[in-house]
């Protein structure tokens, strides 16, 4: 099967509230799918109530990029996320993960008990079974799960509708193609996700280290990459969809105005 394209946006409040509101605005006009928060406490505030405004004032989809499984009990996420379905009319997408590196040092900062990598994929697990719960017969919130080692993919080929991979700067085109189409022979039908945190030489703020080389990235042929020649970039999204199987690109704020020929390209074909 071949999916159509949709384009998600990470979005963090880096302004003033009314000029956010006016960026938000923006990326709902140029064509987007969906605008993603991080699950950061330091950034900006927490991500329920910020995308329960993102989607009173826009048409977009919201969603997490992701929430960090350790950070709060199971049965709380799932509640916030059911939540978020119902308020938002059905156009929240739960994103989920085991935490980025450094979590342990976050986890300590703020009293968390620090759990093992099987511990927080079984947050996961409970937290999806009990949203599913919350939702009834009657909805059914998406999940996007972030994933990377084999117990990862295993449980999100069982619960997730779509799968991202924690891809590392500097990782080959060839290392992230084994991985995409390692997991679709367990899941077919789930949505592959790509987040792009590099346009041309422009690197988006919290998607990746600031001190991430462009050039390096693109020496090594890195998807997590984009020329930003919007003609180029379409061939290259076209590229992943027919050899790897992306068909959902994230990108950063910062690139969304620029990028939207693109999306107005390719999104929904």
């Amino acid at each position: 099967m071949t999916r159509p394209f949709r384009f998600g946006v990470v979005a963090p409040i880096r302004t003033d509230l009314p000029t956010w509101l006016d960026q938000v605005r923006r990326i709902a006009d140029g064509g987007y799918s969906t605008l993603l928060m991080p699950d950061v406490a330091q950034w900006q505030p927490a991500p329920g109530p910020t995308l329960a405004t993102v989607a009173a004032v826009t048409d977009l989809r919201v969603g997490t990029w992701v929430y960090a499984s350790p950070l709060r009990p199971a049965w709380m996420t799932a509640w916030e996320g059911h939540s978020l379905s119902l308020l938002t009319g059905g156009r929240f997408e739960l994103g989920i993960g085991t935490g980025r590196p450094g979590m342990e040092d976050e986890l300590r900062a703020k009293g968390i008990p620090v759990t093992a990598p099987s511990e927080r994929l079984e947050q996961i697990r409970q937290t999806v079974a009990t949203l599913r719960e919350l939702d009834g017969p009657d909805l059914r919130t998406p999940v996007a799960m972030a994933v990377r080692g084999p117990k990862a993919q295993s449980l999100a080929a069982e619960v997730a509708d779509t799968v991202t991979f924690a891809v590392m700067p500097y990782e080959s085109r060839a290392e992230i193609s084994r991985l995409a189409l390692g997991f679709r022979s367990q899941a077919p039908d789930a949505e592959l996700a790509l987040g792009v945190p590099v346009i041309g030489d422009t690197v988006a703020p919290f998607m990746a280290p600031p001190d991430t080389d462009p050039a390096a990235m693109r020496a090594v042929d890195s998807p997590a990459t984009l020329p930003d020649d919007p003609a180029a970039a379409i061939d290259e999204i076209q590229r992943r969809r027919e050899e790897m199987g992306f068909s959902y690109f994230v990108i950063g704020a910062a690139f969304a105005e620029k990028f939207a020929p693109v999306v107005a390209e390719l999104a929904g074909r």
